[in-house]
C-alpha cells in the first residue's frame, strides 16, 4: 500500500522533533513528490492496473469460506509475529544491559579528547544492521501478504496488483531515503555531546567520560533517542503490510 501522509509519519516527526531535519509543509507535498518520481512509463503502468474492470460487488457476494477465513487469521498472525519480533530486537538491543541479543550496542569510547567520526561509526554500523534486519524480514513478509489477499476476492486482486506496482516504482527511492536516516542520525550524536560540553563550561566543571552512560549522560539519551528512531522506522517500513492486511479484514466477501 502506498503511503498517503510521508509529513506525518511518526518517523518524520521524530527526526524533526530530534532537530535533524526540518518540518515538512503538508499541503501537496506528497503529491508533488510521488509525482516527480513515478515516470511517465510507470504512470502508464499504474494506469493499466487502475483500470483493470473489477466485477460488480452485489455479484460477488457470497459467504466467507472457512479456508479464506483461516487465510485472513494466518495472515494477521503472521504480521503480529514479524511486527514483534523486529520491536522487540530493537529494545532489547539498545539497552545496555540487554543480555543475549544478535545486534549488540557498541562498547562506548569513553575517552577525551572524543573523536566525533570514530565514536558514531559503531553506531552508525548498528543501525545499519537494524535497517538490514528489517529490510530482510517486512520485504518476505509484504509479497506474502499481498499474496493472501489477491487470492481473496477480484477487489482485493486489484488492490495487491496495485501495491506491487507501486513497489517496484517507488522501492528504489525509498531505499536510498531510508540510507540517509543513520547519516542524520550521526548530526543528533554530535549535538548532544557539544551541548554536554557546553553545559559544563557554563558550570564551570571539568567532563568525566564515566558519567556519559549514567541516566541522564549525553550518551545514555542518545541511545533512547535511537531507539525512539528505529522503532518510528520499523512503523513506517511495516505500513504497507499493514494497509494489505486492514483490507483483507474488512473485506466482507
Amino acid at each position: 500500500m502506498p503511503r498517503t501522509n510521508f509529513h506525518s509519519s511518526k518517523l518524520i516527526r521524530c527526526l524533526a522533533d530530534l532537530a535533524i531535519v526540518e518540518t515538512v509543509d503538508p499541503g501537496n507535498a506528497f503529491a508533488e513528490k510521488l509525482g516527480q518520481w513515478v515516470h511517465f512509463a510507470d504512470a502508464i503502468a499504474l494506469s493499466a492496473v487502475h483500470g483493470d474492470s473489477v466485477a460488480s460487488p452485489a455479484r460477488m457476494l457470497r459467504p466467507e469460506s472457512e479456508a479464506q477465513a483461516a487465510a485472513r487469521a494466518a495472515a494477521a498472525s503472521e504480521f503480529e509475529r514479524i511486527q514483534a519480533l523486529l520491536m522487540n530486537s530493537i529494545m532489547k538491543s539498545c539497552s545496555p544491559k540487554a543480555g543475549r541479543t544478535h545486534i549488540k550496542l557498541p562498547v562506548p569510547i569513553l575517552e577525551l579528547p572524543l573523536d566525533l567520526a570514530a565514536a558514531y561509526a559503531p553506531y552508525r554500523r548498528f543501525y545499519d544492521a537494524h535497517q538490514r534486519d528489517m529490510e530482510l524480514s517486512i520485504q518476505p513478509l509484504r509479497v506474502n501478504l499481498r499474496d493472501a489477499v489477491a487470492k481473496a476476492s477480484p477487489r482485493l486482486r486489484k488492490l495487491a496488483d496495485l501495491d506491487k506496482a507501486l513497489e517496484k516504482i517507488l522501492r528504489e527511492r525509498e531505499s536510498k531515503l531510508l540510507s540517509t536516516v543513520p547519516v542524520l542520525l550521526r548530526k543528533r550524536f554530535e549535538h548532544l555531546f557539544k551541548e554536554h560540553q557546553q553545559k559544563l563550561v557554563d558550570a564551570g566543571q571539568a567532563d568525566n567520560p564515566a558519567g556519559w552512560t549514567q541516566a541522564e549522560g549525553w550518551l545514555t539519551r542518545f541511545c533512547n533517542d535511537m531507539q525512539m528512531l528505529l522503532l518510528a522506522e520499523l512503523e513506517f517500513r511495516l505500513q504497507p503490510s499493514m494497509g494489505l492486511l486492514e483490507a483483507f479484514k474488512q473485506d466482507t466477501q
